[in-house]
């Protein structure tokens, strides 16, 4: 995509992220419901600068601010092998900022923007079938559930070390959709 990425919205600008912007992202990254149905845990102030310091250098990862504010941020990356045309796209906001149509509005800019912009073919997004917010968000802008994934990925262990398999939820667009 572009070197550099601005989208406006009608509430939001979507655009890369600064280095600046590492207090806001420790807000919503540092707090342990944010890890509920994602990867990894809380992160600290440094992992936050150095987050933004990296988001700051590419498209992966998107910023979304409304105001002054860094409300989420929204990932699009492409997946290889890159003849195939499809990229992946995945998203976490600050809770406080949640159920107020803001990722809606986001996500539905970025693949816009994407299919606009770039030579892509389809977009995918996975999430887990418990977060119903999420994959109802998906099917909102228009998304289809392709399919479901039994047991495919875990993020935690039980107190013995053994994986705590969850299920996924597949969605994808292509670009005829829109």
């Amino acid at each position: 995509m572009d070197n550099k990425i601005l989208i406006k919205t009608k509430k939001l600008i979507i655009r890369n992220f600064k280095e600046n912007d590492y207090k806001d992202l420790f807000e919503y990254l540092s707090d342990k419901e944010t890890y509920k149905y994602e990867p990894g845990e809380p992160i600290t102030i440094e992992t936050a600068k150095s987050l933004c310091k990296k988001r700051s250098k590419n498209n992966d990862f998107l910023a979304v601010q409304l105001k002054n504010k860094i409300i989420g941020h929204i990932y699009l990356g492409q997946i290889e092998p890159k003849s195939i045309k499809t990229w992946e796209t995945g998203f976490i906001f600050n809770k406080k900022y949640q159920g107020k149509g803001y990722a809606t509005e986001a996500l539905k800019a970025v693949i816009e923007y994407g299919f606009k912009k770039t030579d892509i073919h389809k977009i995918i997004a996975h999430c887990n079938p418990k977060n119903i917010s999420s994959w109802k968000l998906l099917e909102r802008i228009k998304m289809k559930r392709e399919g479901k994934l039994r047991e495919n990925i875990y993020f935690n262990v039980d107190n013995k070390g053994n994986p705590l398999w969850n299920d996924t939820y597949e969605y994808g667009i292509l670009k005829k959709d829109l």
